[in-house]
């Protein structure tokens, strides 16, 4: 009896260290077996599964590149989770009205408080002439003339708006988001400064641009002096329309290429204009070229008379042109830059006011505005929004840069390409390289407002699906006319 259970005592001890051992087994299994999300941001996804794998929402890093000497630079920005606040991606004309952001009162303010949260609207003229008239670019008409109303923010007795919604300043995650020691190569430290001024720079004041247009200017605080162009001692931001959202993808577009002929722009809420609705905000800069009324460009210039200066090859290896030529200050390159940039988007504004080389819709401005029929004489026809810089007329500066992602392929507009036989190298190497969707991914995504207006990663697909279609057509059309690919960095 003694030894049965002796026997028992040490079969009970066995099982029970056996079963020990399987529960340790079973937890360590299903930890391998989480969820790749919980393993921090920092796991790999195989890159063996294509050539060129897209940037993954699923905490990866995006795949590094390769580089001509066999090495591989880790990638610029982390990706991390990203749920979109809507189910449908953005209308690709326009911008869709997104929910607004909820408000949460404030009870019992100390007077300093509440002029905080709702600082007085004064017309300028009384708030005194710290913002005296700025020289510069509008979209339609010059600033606001002595005489009209424009309105400005004024600080209240508790100190400066710090908020661009006027709520108490709080620490709040910038709108730039760069989850990296560095931002994406195509874009500059100074790029980047200007982009975080303007998307997260507190509104201390701003103004109609003119009575006729929608356009506001912001005056914003928070830049060192001489840091950036500045209308009056504060930088500055001019605030468009929901619909003209394609200014930022532009932007960063223009970047990518290496054409570098854009200014900064950032899409951004400002609770006071548009009802709070996102909306692009660009760099003023007070170094342009005046520019007229009528066509709102530095450069005087005809349909005809542009054609006929393309085949100078104005200022081309240095020449100095011929008066006879018809040449301006403009370098022969710039024409080429700006033609490819307008087709890929679709610009129509600058080279195209009465799209004569489409078929424009009825809510095309130039339907609006009576111009379609006047395209019989073209050769009349003045071109707009052709820019430059006061201390450089070599160059061009790209304004007003509306595109159209829904012109159907049969609807392209090859008026913009007429003349140009030479293309840049940087840009043309771009559209080749088949890198061009996973840095519009990467640069678009630092735009946190920007991203969530157009539908998250979903809506930015459907945008750069058109410009790669484009793209390969605009190769196709370099290859057909025989035109010359040649470095354009003068």
């Amino acid at each position: 009896m003694h030894h049965a259970t002796r026997r028992n005592l040490l079969l009970g001890t066995a099982c029970a260290i056996y079963l020990g051992f399987l529960v340790s087994q079973v937890g360590r299994a299903s930890l391998q077996h989480r969820p790749a999300a919980e393993k921090g941001p920092h796991r790999r996804r195989d890159t063996a599964e294509a050539p060129f794998p897209e940037i993954p929402l699923d905490g990866t890093l995006a795949p590094p590149e390769s580089q001509d000497n066999g090495t591989t630079l880790l990638p610029n920005v982390v990706y991390i989770t990203l749920r979109s606040k809507r189910s449908k991606p953005a209308n690709i004309r326009g911008t869709v009205k997104p929910k607004r952001r909820k408000k949460y009162p404030v009870a019992s303010l100390a007077p300093a408080q509440e002029a905080l949260v709702r600082p007085s609207l004064q017309p300028q003229g009384e708030a005194g002439a710290a913002d005296a008239e700025v020289p510069g670019y509008v979209q339609r008409g010059n600033l606001v003339k002595v005489g009209e109303r424009s309105w400005r923010l004024i600080r209240g007795p508790g100190g400066p708006v710090g908020d661009s919604d006027f709520q108490l300043p709080q620490a709040r995650e910038s709108n730039i988001r760069i989850y990296s020691e560095s931002a994406p190569s195509w874009l500059s430290k100074e790029d980047i400064h200007r982009m975080r001024l303007l998307a997260d720079g507190a509104v201390v004041g701003f103004q109609p641009v003119s009575s006729k247009s929608q356009a506001r200017l912001l005056v914003l605080e928070g830049s060192t002096a001489g840091s950036v162009p500045s209308c009056g001692s504060s930088p500055c931001g001019l605030v468009k329309q929901p619909l003209d959202m394609s200014e930022v993808f532009a932007f960063h577009l223009d970047r990518i290429l290496g054409l570098n002929r854009t200014l900064p722009s950032v899409s951004r809420k400002v609770e006071f204009i548009q009802d709070g609705r996102p909306c692009p905000v660009i760099l003023w800069d007070p170094s342009l070229a005046p520019t007229s009324n009528e066509t709102h460009s530095s450069v005087k210039l005809t349909w005809g008379a542009y054609q006929q200066l393309l085949k100078q090859k104005c200022w081309q290896h240095g020449r100095a042109p011929r008066p006879e030529w018809g040449c301006t200050a403009v370098h022969h390159h710039e024409w080429s830059k700006m033609a490819l940039f307008d087709f890929l988007l679709q610009i129509n504004n600058r080279l195209d006011t009465n799209c004569c080389g489409f078929k424009p819709r009825k809510e095309d401005t130039c339907v609006q505005s009576g111009l379609r029929p006047k395209c019989d004489n073209q050769d009349s026809v003045a071109l707009t929004h052709i820019i430059q810089r006061k201390h450089d007329p070599r160059h061009l500066v790209f304004l007003d840069n509306k595109g159209f992602f829904d012109r159907s392929e049969d609807n392209l507009n090859f008026k913009l390409l007429k003349g140009i036989k030479e293309f840049p190298e940087s840009a043309v190497f771009v559209l080749k390289s088949q890198h061009l969707r996973q840095k519009l991914l990467q640069s678009l995504f630092l735009d946190k407002v920007y991203w969530e207006s157009q539908g998250g990663r979903q809506g930015i697909e459907k945008l750069i699906d058109v410009i790669e279609q484009r793209a390969k057509i605009l190769l196709t059309y370099i290859n057909a006319h025989g035109a010359k690919v040649l470095p354009m960095n003068e």
